[in-house]
């Protein structure tokens, strides 16, 4: 008998067996989730030794010529259509002739191949179409994420039939059909398990002819674009109480692409969601009967709605909200350092004040932070890949470090931001966070229970492997296969810790990095902090076992080391990718020293509540043997890195690229002329303040400017001021109640009168 027989035999069996015992019972939706997709840096990241080398050899993402003529073309055209006030407190709509637009020029279709009639743009260019849209209107960019995000468009693609990609493709692409996908339910919202809309397989009349098809009845709500679908994707569970079409009977959630004009679908009025008005709202079907070949994939694909949903999920949950909270952080930096740089007080700019330049850097951290994940993430997509666990990462994160950009804007703008009306930039995308928070996976569900619980188990290198053997059927094939995952991943924890132990000890000082000048420092912090989870995460699965995924608290911490790595690795990649920029490098260290106050934090967090406390202590003395000691960014990288969106620039420039600029003397539009005009005048105040002049008229008399100089202050003062402006209304215009003050009298006596009368 072999050495690795008697392994297996005599010490492998017994926790073999014991495993299969307290091995917790995975749903079909858990499992469906966890074979979703794939996974790429986030394994990397989980081995505790990333190859930085492969990294930095990924391509950037790039648009193709055709792409980026459509983004000049089409899509700055778009944006020259969009008056966002109007849109959301007149209209309560995208006009007729925006709809008319976005139909026309395909942007519908923008991932539908052209054999099919749609666009064939790459995930790269769909994002980008997505972020300048977004700059310029929450609402028409929603409208056109969403058709190309998870819908019936994207299950076609990947599921659909022949027959069904030729009938339905066409028409999704040029606009004839207009999508949406019903998923959420009263019932089910995070939980799409416990869904009650329901297909029964029966025989039914068809266009006539007598059909095996299924009659569907279901409840949706929060359905974006439902008011004015053509085209309802919907998940539902099917049954077979006859054995119409097999031998079972609960067949699972099931994917089916339903007209909206068939008997007894009933489109329900809108949603308002936060204020927004893209179209979103309720759906019903009452006895709405289809044949089986409207089933996505045909009857082949009964059941199998959920891994459908996923597969797509993987890449589109990494695109669309992403895109958007990427432009939502580089517009809150474009325009809040330019209106902290314009506004004065105590004859002072608000930017240079330094509890201003600690919101202002945090801002125009996170906005180079988001777009670098987001390029990094869509690098990938155009690759092939589906990395599940990454996309949850950046749903999650972009949409939360949006909220916190926005809520400083919001702050550094005061009441420019607060005062609704033409005027307002800021408030619209205020008032959007919420929703993007929400939809796509809850963020609280997202990082409570999917970014580790899904990342431990698909990026892990031997737990899959593991599990997956524990399940098998055949018990002695089970044996084997675990065998060699488990003695593999025995291996590969001592390895772990010795080197965890050592790079914790020097503070990584040795740990591998790439030469990266001034940011190799960075990557040997992100070795050591990779090695120390892969062995914490480890010790977790090790002490918990199953328990683990109901340590919802221990598993967002986990998840929050884990999402890091990712976001640091990305701005890193951005770092080398831009060329190295020396001016940008303020930025970079912002986002790695905030980085790495979290991971410590979060590693200080896992060691104090970790059940085992003898383990606890060990890998606190292996790990974190002098505690949580990085505080963040320090006082002059936070100055550096306002001072980056506070004077025209190319760094400036490169942190807040390709938004949308529309010269309609607007809210935006005044500010960027105004920043450009008070910045170039700076020196002649400088001139007038030396001299305390505060008329320029008195300067030129004094000879202490020139009377061109004067003229152009004078319109640097006057641009300023328009910006700082806000809006007022009539006050008929605000409330059909009000009376002229002449009725006053009137109003009270009527007032009078009806409560005598009552």
């Amino acid at each position: 008998m072999s050495s690795s027989s008697l392994r297996r035999d005599y010490l492998t069996k017994p926790i073999f067996s014991w495993a299969r015992g307290v091995l917790p019972t995975m749903s079909d939706t858990e499992r469906e989730a966890l074979e979703a997709g794939d996974v790429w840096w986030d394994a990397d990241l989980f081995t505790g030794n990333p190859d930085w080398a492969k990294l930095l050899a990924v391509k950037p993402a790039t648009l193709t010529v055709e792409e980026q003529a459509f983004m000049d073309g089409p899509v700055d055209e778009l944006c020259a259509m969009l008056d966002d006030w109007k849109i959301n407190w007149e209209w309560r709509d995208l006009p007729p002739e925006v709809w008319d637009f976005i139909k026309g020029k395909k942007f519908f279709g923008m991932i539908i191949p052209k054999e099919f009639g749609g666009l064939g743009f790459s995930p790269y260019a769909h994002s980008e179409v997505v972020r300048k849209i977004s700059s310029r209107s929450v609402v028409a960019a929603v409208t056109v994420m969403v058709p190309n995000s998870l819908g019936p468009g994207e299950l076609l693609m990947k599921f659909g039939t022949d027959a069904q990609r030729q009938r339905w493709l066409p028409r999704l692409a040029d606009g004839q059909d207009i999508p949406c996908f019903g998923l959420t339910s009263p019932e089910a919202g995070s939980d799409a398990a416990s869904m009650v809309d329901t297909g029964i397989i029966c025989k039914g009349t068809f266009e006539g002819r007598e059909v095996l098809g299924i009659r569907l009845n279901w409840h949706k709500r929060y359905i974006t674009l439902g008011p004015v679908a053509t085209l309802i994707g919907l998940a539902f569970k099917a049954y077979d109480p006859d054995h119409l079409v097999g031998t079972r009977e609960d067949l699972g959630i099931t994917v089916a692409l339903i007209p909206s004009h068939l008997p007894g679908v009933d489109i329900g009025r809108r949603h308002l969601p936060s204020m927004q008005v893209f179209q979103n709202g309720p759906n019903w079907g009452r006895d709405v009967f289809i044949p089986l070949d409207y089933i996505i994939g045909g009857e082949a694909r009964l059941g199998q709605g959920w891994k459908m949903l996923m597969n797509a999920l993987a890449a589109g949950r990494g695109i669309s909200l992403p895109s958007l909270s990427a432009a939502g952080a580089a517009y809150a930096a474009r325009t809040t350092g330019a209106y902290a740089r314009i506004r004065e007080q105590f004859n002072v700019p608000i930017g240079k004040f330094e509890g201003i330049e600690e919101p202002l850097a945090r801002i125009a951290g996170t906005a180079y932070l988001l777009d670098a994940a987001r390029r990094l993430t869509c690098a990938a997509l155009n690759q092939g890949h589906h990395p599940a666990v990454i996309s949850g990462i950046m749903k999650l994160h972009a949409t939360e470090r949006l909220r916190i950009a926005i809520d400083d804007a919001m702050d550094i703008h005061g009441g420019k931001a607060v005062i609704d009306g033409p005027q307002n930039y800021m408030g619209n995308l205020y008032r959007s966070v919420p929703v993007g928070i929400t939809v796509e996976g809850a963020n609280i569900l997202t990082r409570n229970l999917i970014v580790f619980g899904q990342g431990a188990i698909r990026a892990h290198p031997y737990l899959l492997a593991e599990m997956t053997a524990l399940g098998e059927a055949d018990r002695a094939k089970g044996l084997d296969d675990f065998d060699k995952a488990f003695w593999k991943h025995i291996g590969h924890s001592i390895k772990t810790l010795f080197r965890a132990w050592g790079r914790s000890w020097t503070s990584g000082g040795f740990a591998p990095a790439p030469d990266a000048g001034n940011a190799t420092m960075f990557y040997r912090q992100l070795s050591r902090y990779s090695a120390a989870f892969a062995l914490c995460a480890d010790m977790a699965l090790l002490t918990l076992g199953g328990a683990l995924k109901r340590k919802e608290m221990l598993s967002a911490r986990f998840g929050d080391i884990l999402s890091e790595l990712y976001l640091l690795s990305a701005a890193l990649k951005r770092w080398q990718d831009e060329g190295r920029q020396p001016l940008d490098f303020a930025a970079l260290e912002w986002c790695m020293t905030s980085g790495f106050r979290t991971i410590e934090n979060r590693f200080a967090e896992i060691l104090a509540n970790l059940p085992n406390r003898f383990v606890a202590g060990i890998l606190k003395f292996v790990v974190q043997p002098f505690g949580a000691r990085v505080l963040g960014p320090s006082d002059m990288t936070v100055h550096y890195c306002a001072q980056m969106i506070l004077e025209p620039s190319a760094s400036r420039d490169r942190l807040t690229p390709d938004l949308s600029h529309v010269d309609d003397d607007r809210g935006l539009a005044r500010l960027e002329k105004a920043f450009l005009l008070v910045t170039s005048a700076e020196d002649i105040a400088k001139r007038m303040r030396t001299a305390k002049i505060r008329d320029w008229k008195d300067a030129v008399a004094k000879g202490v400017i020139t009377q061109a100089e004067g003229e152009q202050l004078a319109a640097a003062q006057a641009a300023a001021a328009l910006v700082i402006e806000v809006d007022d209304f009539a006050p008929e215009a605000l409330s059909p109640n009000y009376k002229k003050p002449a009725d006053v009298h009137q109003f009270f006596q009527e007032l009078g009168d009806q409560r005598a009368a009552s």
